[in-house]
């Protein structure tokens, strides 16, 4: 179904702003037209920093134009009038934001950031345009009262329902003078997770160690001494090695550098990233903390906390804590006897110093070597880049039949992004585009995340297909040896995808409703159940072989790695757990007179925290809270996806890791589904039953 008033709009847009569309003669602003390429993938080789402001703008005008025409439709609202508009309301809007917020976090060079202090503020004008629109929003009110004599469908209703929701809580019912205030406080908060994320990119930037004895490098794997001279050498400092708190060249540094005092080194730089001088962000949490309070007032909330959790599957603040509760008392107790452990080995070995948080990683795999004679270094070489992304593709091929063709011509934004066709495995239909982007460098925040360009569902031309990316910061290729991933690399490789997964697979027929637009404590279950994947001794006979010589990986190794697969999982639990609780805790905060560091310590203090373990990410780096609202006051989400997570692979487990059935269950249900239905709803009509919350503890072996 096509509504021709896009098209009216977008020739009005041109007729009267020339201005935004004028430019150089010999370039084209790429964002103010549809693609011209195959599946509508960005051009990235044709897009120029200059090019988003003056896109922005005009998708703000094609915005205003589209909004007024539904605004002064005269025929009574209804679903082909009002709300299948809002799913395309701008083109311009969709294709330069979904560029801009992705080069944000993955290409973020520093005329970008620049550009970026510009174009902020007025994305958010955009959005406060659109959904603080108050005749818009009586529409859309209109349309939800009478939803059910509308004969709308099922999902049609859904979709209606889901809108109104999204406009009632981002302030569209508030009285003028309120949507005034909030107005305020939501341009203030944008400009501060500005300043967060560029003190955090700039903090991580500026650090790093330099060891200048090779005798400092003892225990060390060679591709991270290889990694660490080529780090120096880029620094002008060659024959010495630089060590940075990048993921690749930090975690090997905790996890087996004998020089106790390099590791402290890295674990304090890591601990107080952001925390003081030009890139300190505590005065930036504190502005932060004080308007999510001041906002939560203006929406009607005693505090920010309850605010979000109204909004999601926990409903309340005490029920996402009393969850994490559940995991974060047995997790401290496990913690509790890991230390033990590790400080017997140290005494064993005449140590004499008690275990402090820069030993965790590291004494975690003496005791692991210990216990289940595994050296991570051994299994290492199994896992070349390549090998795992053959594993990964060869499950999704035999689980849910897609197969992955490369493009090696498609449009990229760096040489180091490969882009695939995804197709279906039997008929050769197109399923969607997926790009990858591995490696660390200056301009990318940390983590590994996945989003998309596109979304699939009903555009103004058609139905479209997705564009989908995942991210990451893995260890790079060093000398002549390939890029040889940690087990955790692998692990979030496979997580990530999984994410990508339920966006490929998407068959929900509008775009408010497809992929990952879904409740916020439901998305981790796709991405956090493909990662049985990868070290079931099945796949990993099929994927992990040495990149030197080729051979399988050893049996001996697979069971080592699979008697050792809860070791630790108290540490793990203890820092997400807390972190999770850590969020609760800001989210109920009023903001006044607050000290961060004294917050964080006070708060460790009262849940019990083990003073070897911290937070998974402290303030100051907690990105995920503090970068934008997408996870705050929702951390804990990732606890309970975990549930589900849980409760679902012990179906697989029953039935068959690949079980045809089983497999085809979870594709339909899960994967494909979107939000068509209930997130209750639909897990249960793949498992059979509400979601058991031991589940978890028995997968991390915490019921013991």
């Amino acid at each position: 179904m096509k509504h021709h008033f896009f098209k009216l709009a977008a020739a009005l847009l041109i007729a009267s702003a020339p201005t935004l569309t004028t430019m150089a003669e010999t370039h084209v602003n790429p964002f103010l037209s549809e693609y011209t390429n195959k599946y509508n993938i960005p051009p990235f080789e044709d897009i120029q920093i200059s090019d988003f402001i003056p896109a922005i703008k005009a998708g703000i005008e094609e915005q205003k134009q589209n909004m007024f025409a539904i605004t002064a439709n005269r025929a009574l609202p209804d679903f082909d009038n009002t709300i299948l508009p809002l799913e395309n309301i701008s083109p311009i809007l969709d294709r330069v934001a979904g560029v801009f917020y992705h080069y944000d976090s993955a290409l973020s060079t520093d005329e970008f950031a620049t550009m970026a202090e510009e174009a902020i503020p007025l994305l958010n004008e955009a959005s406060n345009q659109l959904n603080l629109n108050d005749a818009l929003f009586q529409k859309i009110k209109a349309v939800y009262d009478s939803r059910d004599k509308l004969g709308l469908t099922p999902v049609q209703k859904r979709v209606v329902e889901k809108y109104y929701k999204s406009f009632e809580e981002r302030g569209a019912a508030l009285p003028a003078d309120k949507k005034a205030e909030l107005i305020k406080v939501n341009d203030r908060l944008s400009q501060l997770f500005i300043q967060f994320n560029k003190n955090l990119l700039n903090a991580t930037n500026s650090f790093f160690v330099t060891v200048y004895d090779e005798a400092d490098l003892s225990g060390l794997p060679e591709s991270s001494i290889a990694q660490a001279a080529e780090a120096a050498k880029a620094r002008g400092l060659d024959g010495l090695w630089v060590f940075t708190l990048h993921a690749p060249s930090r975690l090997p540094v905790l996890q087996y550098a004998d020089n106790r005092g390099l590791r402290e080194a890295i674990y304090k730089g890591y601990t107080t990233l952001a925390s003081f001088g030009q890139n300190n962000n505590y005065p930036v949490i504190e502005q932060i903390i004080k308007l999510r309070a001041e906002k939560a007032k203006i929406m009607g909330f005693d505090n920010f906390a309850k605010m979000m959790t109204s909004r999601v599957m926990a409903k309340t603040p005490e029920a996402a804590s009393d969850l994490l509760l559940q995991v974060f008392e047995p997790a401290v107790k496990r913690a509790h006897e890991e230390v033990k452990d590790m400080q017997a080995y140290v005494d064993a070995n005449n140590g004499g110093f008690k275990i402090a948080p820069w030993d965790y990683y590291y004494y975690a795999e003496k005791v692991k070597k210990q216990k289940f004679d595994l050296d991570e270094s051994e299994v290492r070489p199994y896992f070349s880049l390549e090998n795992v992304r053959k594993g990964l593709f060869d499950c999704a091929e035999k689980l849910y039949g897609i197969k992955m063709i490369e493009m090696p011509d498609a449009p990229k934004y760096m040489d180091e992004v490969t882009v695939y066709e995804v197709v279906d495995s039997k008929t050769g239909e197109h399923v969607a585009v997926f790009m990858t982007d591995y490696f660390p460098r200056a301009s990318k925040r940390q983590g590994a995340w996945m989003e998309q360009l596109q979304s699939c569902g009903l555009y103004e031309d058609g139905n479209r297909r997705p564009i989908v990316y995942n991210v990451g910061n893995f260890t790079p290729p060093a000398g002549d040896q390939p890029a040889l991933l940690t087990l955790d690399e692998v692990e979030t490789t496979f997580h990530e995808f999984g994410h990508a997964l339920q966006a490929i697979l998407s068959r929900a027929p509008y775009r408010s409703i497809a992929g990952t637009n879904v409740d916020r404590d439901y998305v981790e279950l796709c991405s956090q159940i493909n990662e049985h994947w990868a070290f079931e001794p099945e796949v990993l006979k099929s994927y992990a072989k040495h990149y030197k010589t080729g051979e399988p990986i050893p049996d001996d190794l697979v069971a080592k790695l699979d008697a050792a697969a809860t070791f630790n999982q108290g540490f793990t639990a203890t820092e997400l757990a807390g972190a999770a609780l850590l969020d609760l805790a800001w989210g109920a905060c009023d903001g006044e007179n607050v000290n961060v560091p004294e917050f964080e310590k006070e708060y460790a203090k009262k849940i019990g925290m083990p003073e070897e373990i911290t937070f998974r990410y402290r303030s100051p780096y907690f990105k995920h809270i503090f970068g934008d609202d997408g996870y705050a006051s929702g951390y804990y989400t990732y606890l309970w996806s975990q549930v589900l997570e849980a409760d679902a692979w012990e179906l697989f487990k029953k039935k068959g890791i690949f079980d045809k059935k089983t497999a085809e269950s979870f594709k339909k249900n899960i994967l494909e589904s979107g939000d068509t239905e209930d997130a209750m709803v639909l897990f249960k009509r793949f498992t059979g039953h509400n979601p058991d919350t031991k589940a978890l503890l028995r997968l991390r072996g915490l019921d013991k």
